[in-house]
């Protein structure tokens, strides 16, 4: 079924062409990745589509009962609204009724009880309150009556994902959803994604994410969109045959081009209709715009010379508080050092990053630093760049010039052509670049100063793929050391051969290999730790399994009594953190007391979190035997 037609879309900003005559098509099935470089409209495409802005020319035209979630790449936030009220929108039906019980429980209005878990039944509030509290507990939010403003950014950004997960929609239109994700949320959003039904279109750099998630990607290239059905393996494949054609058909114009100039020059008379024709021809093929430019960005930065100590760590640690953040963590970093650095996030990876930096001091233990080392920081936010200063100011303010790895002395000004910054956009101020843009003009600033260790603190944050990808090559050959902090799995996999792993409470792992290596790892031991059986007993029990009959799909006994009072339990586990958080309140300057009815919360709270989990596996599989009762 179709779901939405754009029609020769136009779309400038000044004098910037960002759409220009574009169509396409969104039908129920779609999963659809957005790419291109920075800067080209992805963002103001996915707007438009959305609703949220309209086009110069052109329209969309969907059915009026075709109903779209957007998830923008800075969500708006009222600061007083909960969890909870932001995830429903703080004013729909079901949101309404949720409050009203929870009051009714706290009244314990047996009547008002009754009446609302009849209301509560008719908008279908049980499954959808459990399913969001699922999904946030998923992404980290716990505290589901937390009031907005009390969160951070990436909590908030991940209140604004789960919103727009929950709230039913026949196409989710996803703006960057997986940056500052940390892993483990990325692999359950793909998994949900992947369940879902109805259309998703979605701008996004992660690879890994367009591979396992789309059928279908959209390549947006100088105002124009070309589609490629299949997922990022096949969209490489395809648009590598594409420009093949496009290169091909621009050297077929270019030597029609120097043969009709030779004609030209040799001073043909414009006598007959036959040779004014010809000579038009030749001002049409001279003003055609080619299908085919080259804009690959090519990084050859000459780095200073590195000694034979680089920087080496001795037995730090760092704590907040009572909060261990690094507990006595060791390295001498070599050369050629390629290191990733992962875990959750808020669990201290660029606290390490900015201590091995010098600018953070640990409570204890020692960074030696070796005389010849340029550190070269390229950092997670782009805050301290004046919005008021021209693009190409900021980069000077590294490097008037600089030499690349061939020797050719290059100038401020070509390196940021190299860089994708035309003249034009050189003198632009900063203030009215893209975010996407600007984290590219800091990379380039960093690379300016010739540095020869690289400390990266999410790099691939807000860069387009092709940049990631000329990072990627240039990193590989870089002749010094690299230590980065990324959630992107494409990029660590490319880059890096060992990994400090986060494991909590202030313990960091070395572990030799990339990413996929490292999850490989950790999978395996969950799997035994969950499994607690030798390979003996593994063999028995699939020889036993051979032996027995197939069995029909059912609940056992206990698993239906469990099914029949999940619901129950988990309302009355809600309940009482609610009674505790009342308590905590109260409690403000007991410091034992409250010490106690945190660590309390902390435990119901944790309780919450796998009675949720058992909930969803107790659906899905009451999902299974009705299914398999329907193909009896």
């Amino acid at each position: 079924m179709n779901i939405l037609n754009g029609e020769n879309i136009s779309k400038s900003y000044s004098e910037k062409i960002l759409l220009k005559n574009v169509s396409l098509s969104i039908s129920e099935g779609d999963k659809i990745g957005i790419i291109g470089i920075n800067g080209t409209g992805k963002s103001t495409l996915l707007k438009i589509i959305a609703g949220i802005e309209v086009p110069d020319e052109g329209k969309i035209t969907k059915g009026s009962s075709i109903s779209i979630e957007y998830l923008p790449q800075s969500p708006d936030f009222h600061p007083e609204v909960t969890v909870l009220e932001q995830v429903f929108r703080g004013d729909t039906a079901v949101m309404k009724v949720i409050r009203e019980y929870e009051k009714a429980l706290e009244a314990n209005d047996a009547e008002a009880i009754m009446r609302l878990t009849r209301d509560m039944d008719a908008v279908d509030a049980w499954n959808i309150e459990v399913e969001a509290k699922t999904i946030l507990t998923k992404f980290g939010i716990r505290d589901f009556n937390a009031k907005i403003g009390t969160l951070s950014g990436g909590q908030k950004k991940r209140i604004a994902l789960a919103a727009a997960l929950i709230n039913p929609s026949d196409l989710l239109i996803l703006d960057e959803p997986t940056n500052h994700l940390d892993n483990d949320i990325i692999d359950y959003l793909e998994g949900y994604l992947n369940k879902r039904k109805g259309a998703l279109l979605m701008v996004t750099h992660d690879r890994y994410f367009l591979e396992r998630v789309t059928n279908k990607i959209i390549e947006l290239d100088r105002g124009k969109l070309y589609e490629y059905y299949g997922n990022y393996n096949q969209f490489l494949e395809k648009k590598l045959l594409r420009e093949e054609i496009e290169r091909a058909n621009e050297e077929k114009r270019q030597n029609l081009l120097r043969r009709e100039l030779a004609w030209i020059k040799r001073g043909a008379k414009a006598r007959t209709t036959k040779q004014k024709a010809r000579i038009q021809r030749f001002e049409e093929l001279k003003d055609k715009e080619p299908e085919f430019i080259d804009k690959n960005i090519e990084i050859s930065v000459a780095s200073s010379r590195l000694g034979k100590k680089v920087i080496e760590i001795y037995d730090i640690s760092k704590s907040y508080g009572e909060k261990k953040i690094i507990r006595n963590f060791s390295y001498i970093l070599l050369r050629d050092d390629r290191v990733g650095i992962v875990g959750p996030n808020g669990i201290g990876k660029s606290t390490l990053l900015n201590i091995i930096a010098g600018k953070m001091e640990p409570d204890s233990g020692r960074v030696e630093i070796g005389d010849t080392v340029r550190i070269g920081m390229f950092s997670q936010e782009t805050y301290h760049m004046d919005e008021n200063m021209r693009a190409i100011e900021y980069v000077k303010e590294g490097a008037e010039y600089i030499t690349n790895a061939e020797g050719y002395r290059l100038t401020a000004s070509q390196m940021m052509e190299t860089f994708l910054f035309d003249p034009t956009l050189q003198w632009t101020p900063i203030g009215k670049l893209s975010g996407g843009e600007r984290r590219r003009l800091h990379l380039l600033r960093v690379l300016m100063e010739a540095p020869n260790v690289l400390l990266l603190d999410e790099p691939t944050n807000d860069l387009d793929i092709e940049t990631l990808t000329i990072l990627e090559d240039y990193l590989e050959g870089f002749p010094g050391a690299v230590i980065t902090v990324s959630h992107d799995r494409y990029f660590l996999d490319k880059v890096v051969d060992k990994i400090f792993y986060f494991e909590g409470d202030g313990y960091i792992s070395q572990h030799t290999g990339n990413y996929s290596d490292l999850k490989e790892k950790l999978d395996k031991e969950i799997a035994d730790k969950e499994d607690g059986k030798d390979n003996k007993s593994k063999e028995a029990d699939a020889n036993k399994e051979r032996r027995e009959k197939p069995k029909t799909l059912k609940f056992t006994y206990k698993e239906q009594k469990e099914y029949e009072e999940i619901d129950n339990i988990i309302a009355s586990i809600e309940q009482r953190i609610r009674e505790l958080e009342m308590e905590i309140e109260k409690a403000a300057s007991d410091y034992e007391r409250l010490q106690q009815l945190l660590s309390d919360k902390e435990e119901q709270e944790k309780l919450l979190e796998e009675k949720m989990e058992r909930w969803v596996y107790l659906n899905e599989l009451a999902e299974k035997i009705e299914e398999s009762k329907k193909q009896k």
